[in-house]
């Protein structure tokens, strides 16, 4: 079962769901995001109550975009599946389940409310404030010394409003925040299903690329042969302990996690439901030569050992796949743009496998790429971290 919504429905993910039989839940948001009619008659719409009543029998639900989780909660309500979805997507409450995994970190629940009484002095630094329930790094702020608190407060009670107003509270609420130690090292972005017994499986590992110890943008994610050799095995590992105590089963998530200098693993924060979003999970598809969304469905394990042979033997052995989202300027009006220079865009990489464009006047991103390089020309893509995309638009 599947629930397509806003704010990107990529035609790979339709042409899955038409192929495989997989019914759709009918909502005036799937029929306009599935903008192609030709697509859309492909595929099997079906009401809430078929949603629900396959729910019960134990049938997989995937989405695409959180936006749709009010909708599986409504349907779903006392399910053990409305409880996995809580547990992630309260991130307050993820901590709260996976503290006994890691007993020494600090976070703590504030309010909107209470966002000017809370005394940072309290808590060690640096650390990080975010909505409990967030998305797409929306309202993240790291705190590295006390006389940053009053601004980045004041900062939040701005940015309430504009989040509340992109995405339903269901996905994004800025009336509670978290407020939880830095977690130091590098970051990776895991899409991983756990099955009916709860033994985890991943499907794509991505290493999140940041510009700047400060930065919390999500602007480039890659993967290689080599982070999955390495990395496989320990983050499969964390996955089943996270997975034992909350209890997950059935179930796809799109987990974050940082490696310390000591290769200790901790988890950043769990995405219910769905793989990466905007449905970058078709990355996948690029970089492995397989279906994430039909190993999940059809309850399959990509077979790493013999994918990771075959890349070697094709001479590919050491390819970077990357995914770089061309965001817009945080100054920019999306309504002011006239044009965007998508063929600039796509000249600053190496190989270009696929070129999104995205609605620029809706959300503040004009474009996604997937894209291919040889590990030796790493730096061009990390150097997308930091590009200023401004030459490549036009504004009235």
């Amino acid at each position: 079962m599947l629930l397509l919504d806003a704010p990107y429905v990529s035609e790979y993910l339709c042409e899955t769901a038409a192929r495989l039989g997989q019914p759709v839940l009918d909502t005036d948001r799937a029929r306009a995001v599935v903008c192609d009619r030709a697509a859309r008659d492909r595929l099997l719409f079906v009401d809430q109550a078929e949603l629900a009543r396959r729910i019960v029998a134990g049938e997989r639900v995937l989405a695409n975009s959180e936006n749709s989780l009010d909708l599986v909660l409504a349907a779903a309500e006392g399910s053990d599946l409305a409880r996995q979805i809580e547990v992630c997507k309260d991130k307050a409450r993820f901590r709260e389940v996976t503290a006994c995994l890691y007993p020494d970190y600090r976070f703590a629940r504030v309010t909107a409310e209470g966002l000017g009484a809370f005394d940072p002095a309290g808590f060690p630094k640096p650390f990080v404030i975010k909505p409990s329930r967030g998305f797409f790094s929306l309202g993240v702020h790291v705190v590295c010394l006390d006389s940053q608190w009053p601004a980045t407060a004041a900062a939040l009670e701005r940015e309430r409003a504009t989040m509340n107003a992109q995405y339903p509270e269901s996905v994004v609420d800025a009336g509670e925040f978290i407020v939880e130690a830095a977690i130091q090292g590098e970051e990776y972005a895991i899409d991983v299903y756990f099955d009916a017994k709860g033994e985890p499986v991943v499907t794509n590992i991505l290493h999140h690329r940041f510009a700047s110890e400060d930065d919390v943008s999500d602007r480039l994610y890659y993967t290689s042969p080599q982070i999955v050799r390495t990395w496989l095995g320990p983050f499969t590992e964390a996955a089943r302990r996270i997975g034992l105590a909350c209890g997950f089963h059935d179930f796809p998530m799109h987990l974050e996690v940082r490696v310390g200098a000591d290769g200790a693993i901790l988890p950043i924060e769990a995405n219910p439901l769905r793989f990466a979003g905007w449905c970058v999970a078709d990355i996948t598809a690029h970089a492995w030569g397989f279906n994430p969304y039909e190993c999940y469905l059809a309850d399959t394990r990509p077979d790493w050992p013999a994918i990771l042979d075959a890349k070697s033997a094709a001479g590919e052995g050491d390819a970077v796949h990357a995914m770089v989202i061309g965001d817009l300027p945080s100054a920019m009006d999306g309504a002011t743009i006239t044009r965007v220079d998508y063929d600039g865009f796509a000249a600053l990489f190496d190989t270009v496998l696929e070129l999104r464009r995205m609605d620029y006047t809706a959300y503040p991103v004009f474009a996604f790429v997937f894209a291919k390089a040889a590990s030796d020309r790493m730096d061009r893509l990390a150097a997308m971290t930091g590009a200023d995309f401004t030459p490549l638009i036009t504004t009235a």
